[in-house]
């Protein structure tokens, strides 16, 4: 087993957690989920798997939290009929496929899979279906999804501190954005290498490309792609407490700098994510708006869409060349895609994907069996049908049912909008160039703590007095935690 630095400073930060508030051990969560492309250690006998520093972690955390309060919160995250009842069930299957399916099925199909290679090294081919080590790590991320979920879900139940993921996720924007800087600054300065300490893992890493005359940022991630998707999960929860009017000040600007960043990152993907999330917080606001003046913006987005065009008009018209610079930057991040030598390559995948499901007869080769360039096809032709069918179960009960029973403008209601907004945008991401089933653990923080909060509305609706507390602002709490 391989060590790196970045891993050490992760167990002596897991093992200091246990002598400062719990609180400490969530918002380091919420932080450590930054570090994407860093490896704490790997794994020989895993052909050189990368462990992550949010996974590793992730172990501390949830030790920290069963020390404060016991198993009963975190077990209580499976009750049904709340979210976490779903989510136990599609992960149990999931973890069952892994090792069951490979083997039932094997060389039955062939599907895109890693190979790991000498020297910690991986690529993706075609082979014939077979148990791998692949099927062992996947299973392992699932796990830690549900475990972080649950983890969340207890810490909030517990606690009744929502309004601390507010802080945490600014905190997360802010150090994203200031890597992203340097990432910049360090790649034409000539000395990109300072960021080999927090890109440790055996991924391809694609991080010193430029497109359209631009450095594609990637910050702490491995490739563009990967910053663009993380964030604009942070945009979209961010974007969302502005257009609530939740530290409008401090949130407007921050979610500025990101939408820059996202902007500037030249992904494809991060433009499609973008433009659903337009299309979701614009009618959230506007609908939202109609009947609550402390929600949403209408004013500012009915003349942002009529200021748009007019500003566009204005600018062809004054500097016709810029026209010729804007398409070509448009054609070679989006509308060349597909003829590019990685476009073609995923497009191979999902059509590889999509003949697994078929020839499995729709029952998936497993967790970790297959690679595709699209979530959709990851699920049908990893979990199958019955699985797909339980995840979506799951992504209804986080997204549909609301989280107040009041009116809809207090505290928790708005965060759990923006909870609900960084849920759309990671599943957006994902739908259009997610290759593996793990969603990140940012993922599942945002939806434990969406599931608290759908927990405290119900309880409300329920109990024929109102609560003497809430957990609404930032007022001092009532368990201050162990």
């Amino acid at each position: 087993m391989k060590i790196e630095l970045i891993g050490l400073l992760t167990i002596a930060l897991g093992m200091a957690i246990f002598l400062a508030p719990v609180h400490r051990a969530f918002a380091i969560m919420v932080f450590s989920t930054l570090f994407g492309a860093g490896a704490a250690f790997s794994l020989p006998g895993l052909g050189g798997a990368s462990v992550l520093v949010p996974s590793v972690f992730l172990v501390f955390y949830g030790l920290r939290i069963y020390v404060a309060y016991g198993e009963g919160p975190i077990l209580g995250a499976f009750a049904p009929p709340r979210a976490g009842f779903w989510l136990l069930l599609l992960t149990v299957y999931a973890v069952a496929t892994a090792f069951f399916l490979p083997r039932l099925m094997e060389d039955l199909t062939e599907t895109m899979s890693v190979q790991r290679l000498a020297a910690g090294r991986s690529s993706i081919s075609l082979t014939p279906l077979t148990p791998s080590t692949n099927n062992i790590t996947q299973a392992f991320y699932a796990l830690g999804g549900l475990a972080c979920f649950a983890v969340t879900f207890a810490y909030l139940r517990m606690t009744e501190a929502p309004a601390r993921l507010i802080r945490a996720m600014l905190v997360l924007a802010a150090a994203n954005l200031g890597f992203a800087v340097l990432d910049v600054a360090t790649y034409y300065a000539g000395g990109a290498e300072i960021f080999d300490f927090v890109r440790t893992a055996n991924y391809a890493l694609l991080t010193g490309s430029e497109k359209a005359g631009f450095k594609r940022i990637s910050g702490t991630f491995s490739e563009a792609s990967a910053f663009a998707g993380y964030t604009s999960v942070l945009f979209a929860f961010i974007g969302s407490l502005w257009l609530d009017r939740v530290r409008s000040l401090l949130t407007g600007i921050v979610a500025l700098l990101l939408l820059a960043a996202l902007v500037l990152s030249t992904s494809a993907t991060g433009m499609v994510v973008l433009a659903v999330l337009s299309i979701y917080l614009g009618m959230r606001s506007a609908g939202g708006s109609v009947l609550k003046s402390s929600i949403g913006r209408p004013a500012f987005i009915s003349a942002t869409l009529l200021a748009i065009p007019l500003f566009v008009l204005l600018v062809l018209l004054a500097m016709p060349d810029v026209l010729e610079g804007v398409t070509s930057y448009l054609n070679e991040i989006l509308f060349s895609k597909l003829d590019s030598q990685s476009g073609r390559e995923r497009f191979m995948w999902n059509a590889v994907a999509y003949q697994v499901f078929l020839d499995t007869w729709g029952w998936g080769a497993g967790l970790g069996s297959a690679r595709a360039s699209s979530y959709l096809l990851v699920l049908l032709s990893n979990i199958g049908l019955p699985g797909t069918l339980l995840f979506v179960i799951f992504v209804g009960s986080i997204l549909l049912p609301r989280v107040s029973r009041g009116d809809g403008i207090d505290l928790e209601a708005k965060i759990g909008r923006a909870c609900k907004a960084g849920i759309v945008a990671g599943l957006a991401e994902a739908f259009v160039s997610g290759t593996v089933y793990d969603l990140g653990l940012l993922f599942y923080v945002l939806a434990g703590t969406v599931a608290v909060l759908h927990s405290a509305a119900l309880q409300q609706a329920k109990s024929p007095q109102p609560p003497v507390e809430t957990f609404s602002g930032l007022a001092p709490l009532r368990r201050s935690g162990r």
